[in-house]
């Protein structure tokens, strides 16, 4: 094990050839297939993002699963959402989604989706890694050359996840097309390539694509931030766009750019989609505690009080499920809507996001300016030893700040917010913090960049 294989509740990933490899891939899948094999189905979904390193993984992690006995259902190149709910239609023992998501190109990981199609808890994530790494006898049980799993294909994934996302109630079709939007994507040359066009092109919407090419060759630092959204800008203000679209690699995550040619951050999206689903069906709303406080803004014209739970994708759709939330998310523009599923969809973002649009007769720019205005901005260090102390010295600072330690630390005064932990995904520490002001949200990250200085 390296110093850069990141085992937490959004999987295990690491740099390929130097901590990722097919022989360590091959143990987990083994693993993750003994759990299966206690499920009334051994039928196991496989599927990848658009990564160079994808289709070598693909082959470890299947010759892994049927080496304990398990069918694996090859669902090929396809969004994360796409292969969790390919898990529930096939009703499947799980699934495993090889992709890094927003990390690097030179990063691959393994996600691991339950039968219920959400990613794994961080507990049996836990006793996932202790049986992959040898710890567990079970892990080791290989079928015989009579028990060795089958495999089958399913390239239908892709259309039925279309077919789900234009029946869905809370989206207004119809008004979409009537409007015949010019929309620009950003398809960061990954798996959302595979669906966003098709999906804006039955909406009606005339596309102009931006790396569409599902190669895995990534023109620009993957994760849609704003910061490497300029292209997408630039194709807006010179096209006359109506909206831009970028997803993540992986497709579970989108942003936006206004008319204007202005990203405005991914928090808006789920702001945007709250404030759509909210219209038509009232009900809880759960985020997780790096989520913009602009959501809360979106739930509160409906008298909906916003629940905050850790960071990760599984923290929140259990919290969602538990509380029969209508819709949620986090705060990187992954939005979640039950009606279709329990998982992170930039497909049901967009079209959330449209129908809004479409209804009110408003442009994204006059949307955000209607919502009171923050400043959030997000920091990282590279991880270093404990942050005990550190949490103890932002507290001790901060001793008038509403505490939350079920994450890190979150501090939270009327009207701003810092957050502080570590990386699931990467081995760094993160720091977000929002305020009315830039400099106000500026100070908290610069404090707490000291602080975490001063305990190296």
């Amino acid at each position: 094990m390296s110093d850069t294989l990141i085992t937490s509740v959004s999987g295990v990933r690491g740099i390929v050839g130097k901590d990722l490899t097919p022989e360590l891939v091959a143990r987990y899948a083994a693993a993750f297939g003994v759990l299966a094999r206690g499920h009334a189905s051994r039928a196991v979904v496989i599927a990848r993002d658009a990564r160079t390193s994808g289709p070598m993984f693909v082959a470890a992690a299947r010759a892994g699963l049927q080496s304990v006995g398990c069918r694996v259902i090859d669902c090929g190149l396809v969004p994360t959402p796409t292969a969790q709910l390919a898990v529930e239609h096939h009703r499947a023992a799980g699934g495993i989604v090889v992709t890094a998501s927003h990390n690097p190109v030179e990063w691959n990981a393994l996600k691991f989706v339950g039968p219920d199609g959400i990613f794994l808890d961080a507990e049996t994530g836990r006793r996932l890694g202790e049986a992959a790494l040898g710890r567990d006898a079970e892990a080791a049980a290989r079928a015989g050359w009579d028990e060795i799993g089958g495999e089958e294909v399913d390239s239908a994934a892709v259309q039925r996840h279309l077919d789900l996302v234009l029946a869905l109630s809370t989206v207004s079709v119809d008004a979409i097309r009537e409007k015949g939007y010019t929309i620009a994507l950003d398809c960061v040359r990954g798996a959302g390539g595979t669906i966003m066009p098709e999906l804006l092109e039955k909406l009606g919407c005339r596309v102009i694509g931006i790396d569409l090419e599902p190669d895995g060759r990534f023109p620009r630092p993957p994760e849609p931030v704003p910061q490497h959204l300029e292209k997408l800008c630039e194709v807006v203000r010179a096209q006359g766009a109506d909206l831009g679209l970028a997803v993540d690699p992986d497709g579970d995550r989108l942003a936006l750019v206004d008319e204007t040619g202005t990203a405005i951050g991914e928090d808006y999206t789920l702001a945007l989609a709250v404030r759509a689903v909210l219209e038509r069906r009232p009900g809880p709303v759960v985020v997780n505690l790096s989520t913009s406080l602009v959501v809360d803004d979106a739930a509160a014209r409906f008298g909906v009080v916003v629940e905050r739970v850790p960071v990760g994708e599984a923290n929140v759709a259990r919290a969602m499920r538990e509380q029969g939330a209508v819709v949620g998310g986090e705060g990187n523009g992954g939005v979640i809507l039950p009606e279709l599923h329990l998982g992170r969809d930039a497909p049901v973002a967009a079209v959330l996001v449209l129908t809004l649009l479409a209804q009110s007769g408003a442009t994204v720019s006059q949307l955000v300016a209607a919502q009171p205005r923050y400043s959030i901005i997000k920091a990282k260090v590279a991880r270093a030893g404990e942050l005990a102390e550190t949490y103890a010295s932002l507290e001790g600072r901060f001793a008038d700040a509403e505490v939350d330690r079920q994450d890190g630390l979150r501090l939270a005064w009327n009207g701003r917010w810092l957050h502080v932990r570590p990386s699931g995904t990467e081995p760094v520490v993160r720091m977000i913090a929002e305020a009315p002001s830039a400099r106000q949200a500026e100070e908290l990250i610069t404090l707490t960049q000291e602080i975490l200085g001063s305990r190296r």
